[in-house]
C-alpha cells in the first residue's frame, strides 16, 4: 500500500480534508474506511507507520460477549497480583496520583450492577460487530485469516472453572451462548491441552484474525477510496475555535485544517483530551506478545484459540505460528520490554499445553 509521509510544512497545509483521524491503528483506520464509504474526505496522520503500535501484536481475537473486565472479583485478584511481578497484572512501582486516581475510580466500579450497565451496551455491540466483520470479510476480500470459530476459556482449577461457568450462565441473558465443557470432552475438542486442564467455555461467537494483516489490508482499500495516509506525523494539539474543530497542528508546527477530528492515537492520546478540557480517565496499559511453535514435532499444534483463564494469556494461532498474548502492565507509557514479564508468556503456556520442552520463538 503506497503511504506517503509528510516531507515540508506546506505539503500538510495544502491537503484540505473533511475530516482528519489522528492514529493509524485499528480503531483509525476502521474509522477512515468507512468514514471514505460515506464520500468523506480522510486523512489520516500517524505518529510511526500504519497498524505497528498496539494493533501490531495484539492476541487477535474478535470477542463478541466477552464480560467488562471491571466485575466483582477483579479487586481482590489485582491486590494479590501486587506481590508477584509475574501476574497477569502488573502495577510498576512509582510515585502517580493520576495513575491512583484511576485505579479507585477502576475499583468502583467493580460491582455487579455496573457490569450489567456495561453489558447493556456491551452485549448489542457485539453482536452488531460480528455482522459487520462478516460483511467486510465479504466485500472487501480482505486476506487477514480470518475464522469465525470461536475460543476456548479453559482453566487449572476448579474455583476458576466456577467462576466461568457462573460468568457464562450470566452471559446467556444478553443473547450469548457459551458452552461448558468438562476435562475430557474438552480435550477431545482441543488435543494440544494437557490433564491439568479441568475444563473451560466454549465462546463460539468469537473470531480470530491476524491483527497487522487486517490494519495494512484495510488500509489498503481505505487508500483506494480516496484516503490520505501521513506516516511519522506526530499531532500535538487538536484547534479549535469558540466551540467548533479547526483542524490540528503537529509537533514540527505544521497545520492541517479540518472540520472533524477523529482522535485514536491510543495511549498517546491522554495530553490530546487534556489540552480540549476533556477529562477522560484514560491510562495507558502495556500488553506483551510472543509469537511461538512447537519445539519438537512431539508437541501438538493449537487447532483453536485459548484463553488460559487464570493467567489471562490468549493462545492465537495464526500463519506458521502460535501468539501467546496477555498481561495488562501499568507502567506509564514507554517502550520498556521487562524480560521476565515476556518469558512468563511461554512459561504459563507449559502449565495448559501438551508438550515437552513445549514452544520456542517463531522466526521467519
Amino acid at each position: 500500500m503506497p503511504i506517503a509521509s509528510s516531507s515540508s510544512p506546506s505539503s500538510l497545509r495544502q491537503l484540505k480534508p473533511d475530516a482528519i483521524v489522528v492514529g493509524g491503528g485499528v480503531i483509525g483506520v476502521c474509522c477512515a474506511y468507512f468514514l471514505a464509504k460515506r464520500g468523506v474526505q480522510v486523512a489520516v496522520l500517524e505518529r510511526e507507520e500504519i497498524g505497528q503500535g498496539a494493533s501490531y501484536g495484539n492476541a487477535g481475537v474478535i470477542a463478541p460477549g466477552h464480560a467488562p473486565i471491571n466485575r466483582p472479583g477483579r479487586i481482590r485478584q489485582a491486590i494479590l497480583s501486587l506481590v508477584d511481578p509475574l501476574s497477569p497484572l502488573y502495577v510498576a512501582p512509582r510515585f502517580d496520583p493520576a495513575l491512583a486516581a484511576w485505579l479507585w475510580r477502576f475499583a468502583r466500579t467493580c460491582t455487579e450492577s455496573h457490569a450489567e450497565f456495561a453489558m447493556r451496551t456491551l452485549g448489542p455491540l457485539g453482536h452488531a460487530t460480528s455482522q459487520l466483520f462478516d460483511e467486510l470479510m465479504g466485500s472487501e476480500q480482505l486476506v487477514c485469516g480470518y475464522k469465525r470459530q470461536g475460543y476456548y476459556e479453559v482453566y487449572l482449577t476448579a474455583p476458576g472453572l466456577d467462576g466461568a461457568i457462573k460468568e457464562a450462565s450470566w452471559l446467556r441473558a444478553f443473547g450469548y451462548q457459551p458452552e461448558i465443557l468438562h476435562g475430557s470432552a474438552l480435550r477431545e475438542r482441543e488435543p494440544a491441552l494437557n490433564g491439568c486442564v479441568t475444563g473451560g467455555v466454549f465462546h463460539s461467537a468469537a473470531a480470530t484474525i491476524s491483527p497487522y494483516r487486517f490494519v495494512r489490508d484495510l488500509a489498503d482499500r481505505a487508500h483506494r477510496l480516496g484516503v490520505i495516509f501521513r506516516t511519522g506525523v506526530e499531532v500535538s494539539e487538536v484547534l479549535v475555535t469558540g466551540h467548533r474543530v479547526k483542524g490540528v497542528r503537529t509537533a514540527a508546527g505544521e497545520v492541517m485544517e479540518a472540520d472533524v477530528v477523529v482522535l485514536a492515537p491510543g495511549a498517546y492520546g491522554t495530553r490530546l483530551v487534556r489540552i480540549l478540557g476533556l477529562k477522560l480517565p484514560l491510562q495507558a496499559a502495556k500488553g506483551y506478545h510472543l509469537d511461538c511453535k512447537p519445539a519438537d514435532v512431539t508437541t501438538p499444534w493449537l487447532r483453536q484459540a485459548c484463553v488460559l483463564g487464570e493467567k489471562l494469556v490468549f493462545c492465537t494461532p495464526m500463519d506458521g505460528f502460535v501468539r501467546f498474548a496477555g498481561t495488562l502492565e501499568f507502567s506509564g507509557v514507554n517502550h520498556q520490554i521487562r524480560r521476565p514479564r515476556l518469558e512468563q508468556l511461554t512459561s504459563a503456556a507449559k502449565r495448559y499445553l501438551m508438550g515437552d520442552p513445549g514452544w520456542k520463538p517463531f522466526s521467519e
